[in-house]
């Protein structure tokens, strides 16, 4: 079969549909950069926010208007909506959450045992999830009970993969594949393993004896030969002085994204969120004086219920206070079944929306005065994604260990390499740079 795979929402959803990737081509089928030409696409679904669910639900129907006569929807919104997904135009399965990590073989209808192979070698999905870097799920479910969070609703309690199966899945990902086919000799191993899960910082608490993080972090640098090592969302109450120390290692990414939601103590308390500024600050403190120029980014949700205009400022200030590197802003929408959902002093959605922009203006203030820091110096680049620029020199489009975005013209044979750069300019986005010689 031809198979087209797509999703909507977080790293984790994106980890998951290149597990599904590997697993088809293993069993012997075709993954295609269309759904037009697809006997059977997958879609792995988010309802984070009402945002995502409505992205959900267009991603289906665009998929079926394609074409595609078979779709399997899988994901947090058809978890939680398993009839409203099964009643959408073309779609033949829907697999919860729960089932999700059988997805491929309930499809197919063959046993698990049919996949205890030698790893296969990675090749990006085709199309628009072309990707160089390979996110790696080691956790899934989270404890907390954020009251604004669906999450725990559609994928239930932590639960956290052993070291053995990650670092499987982490060799498999280094693993040379095919060329592709518009750039000469390119290797599509890849180059940097991204750590997913819904709460990365409570991998191996449900085990027996409990582990930590550190322990897989320092399997993956030991283990392997994984050029780089990025982490993605980590609680703050998860991390300590002494997790700092783990940046002794080089190839561990000078990032850390650290979830803040609110500047305020008492709409985080409202938001069940075990942090206060005051503790908050004390640990991006502590991990900047021990990781020089590390990058540290944030998410926001503007209008939560309840929220003040005086509690309003009190997050725009500590924005301000803490020179995040970037971050996202959600304005709040209230999930059916959490807590929020039904607290009382529902915000205004002009207000939630006003506020928005105010936190994203703040947020991108401060990026670009973190930006600001590297023009004229020069640091290694992993290109990513690239756009034609001529039969040779491509525009090329990369991140530093530290996550700045950086842009240049430059050999399209450079693609998915790691090259020193110069920083020349500041773009809306990032860096403009000038390659140098390694």
């Amino acid at each position: 079969m031809k198979i087209f795979l797509d999703m909507v929402g977080c790293r984790l959803n994106q980890s998951e549909i290149e597990t599904y990737a590997r697993q088809f081509r293993a069993a012997g089928h075709e993954l295609i950069a269309n759904p037009r030409d697809a006997d059977l696409a997958v879609i792995n679904t988010c309802t984070v926010t009402a945002a995502a669910a409505s992205d959900s639900r267009q991603k289906l129907r665009q998929t079926a208007r394609a074409g595609v006569r078979q779709i399997a929807v899988t994901g947090c919104w058809s978890s939680l909506n398993p009839a409203g997904a099964a009643a959408l135009p073309a779609v033949t399965h829907v697999i919860p959450n729960s089932r999700k990590e059988q997805l491929v073989f309930d499809i197919l209808n063959i046993p698990p045992e049919d996949f205890d192979l030698e790893p296969i070698a990675r090749q990006p999905i085709p199309g628009a999830r072309l990707r160089t870097r390979a996110f790696i799920k080691v956790q899934d479910g989270c404890d907390n009970r954020c009251t604004f969070c669906v999450t725990t609703l559609a994928r239930g309690a932590s639960n956290s993969r052993t070291i053995h199966d990650v670092l499987e899945d982490v060799r498999a990902a280094l693993l040379e594949g095919t060329s592709f086919p518009q750039i000469k000799n390119s290797s599509l191993g890849a180059k940097e393993i991204v750590l997913t899960g819904v709460h990365l910082g409570s991998w191996g608490q449900d085990f027996t004896p409990p582990q930590h993080l550190c322990d897989l972090i320092i399997a993956i640098i030991n283990d392997t030969d994984t050029p780089r090592l990025r982490l993605s969302s980590l609680e703050p109450w998860d991390l300590d002085e002494e997790f700092f120390s783990l940046w002794e290692h080089p190839r561990l990414c000078r990032h850390l994204h650290l979830p803040l939601q609110s500047g305020s103590a008492s709409t985080l308390r409202r938001m069940a969120r075990k942090t206060t500024p005051s503790s908050f600050a004390a640990l991006v403190n502590a991990a900047r004086a021990i990781v020089p120029d590390i990058a540290i980014t944030t998410d926001l949700i503007a209008g939560f219920p309840g929220e003040s205009e005086a509690e309003f400022f009190e997050t725009l200030s500590f924005i301000q206070e803490m020179k995040f590197a970037g971050g996202h802003v959600f304005t709040y929408s209230p999930r059916p079944g959490t807590v929020a959902a039904h607290m009382s002093g529902q915000v205004s959605y002009p207000v939630r929306k006003e506020r928005n922009a105010r936190l994203r203006a703040c947020l991108a203030d401060s990026a670009r005065k973190y930006r600001s820091r590297f023009l004229g110096q020069t640091l290694p680049v992993l290109w990513e994604s690239a756009s034609t620029f001529g039969p040779e020199l491509w525009h090329l489009s990369g991140l530093t260990d530290n996550y700045l975005r950086v842009s240049a013209d430059a050999p399209r044979h450079l693609w998915n390499q790691i090259t020193p750069v110069k920083f020349t300019s500041l773009t809306d986005q990032g860096l403009q740079g000038r390659l140098q010689s390694s």
